[in-house]
């Protein structure tokens, strides 16, 4: 099984959860692409108003994808990368548990196979 690091299932509840909605997704694409941007900046590039993406921004930030920082009179978004890295390698460790029960479905497949194929003299 995937070992586990502490509060690692919590964190990857939240971001499955967050990551659930397209226009968060998109979100987080942009600013991956970006760097940073305001929401302002995001809103003009996507078909909702900047009070929805705030409130996207703020689902995001709450998962630790995003942070926000204040420069001047403006909120500049980035992404945070360690939520979303526990959740991949979580992912891959689910990956990896089932690539080896799949190749041991495999192994026994085939050794039933040769098993039957000789005892009828093939």
């Amino acid at each position: 099984m995937t070992e586990e690091v502490p509060g690692a299932a919590e964190v990857v509840d939240v971001v499955l959860g967050a990551l659930a909605d397209p226009m968060r997704r998109r979100l987080l694409d942009l600013l991956a692409a970006r760097g940073e941007a305001t929401a302002t900046t995001l809103a003009a590039e996507l078909p909702v108003s900047r009070q929805a993406v705030v409130k996207h921004l703020a689902v995001l930030d709450a998962a630790g994808l995003v942070s926000g920082g204040r420069v001047g009179r403006e909120v500049r978004y980035e992404v945070r990368p360690a939520a979303l890295d526990t959740t991949a390698r979580w992912m891959a460790g689910l990956a990896a548990d089932w690539d080896r029960r799949l190749a041991r479905i495999k192994r026994v497949a085939e050794a039933a196979e040769r098993d039957e194929g000789g005892s009828h003299g093939v």
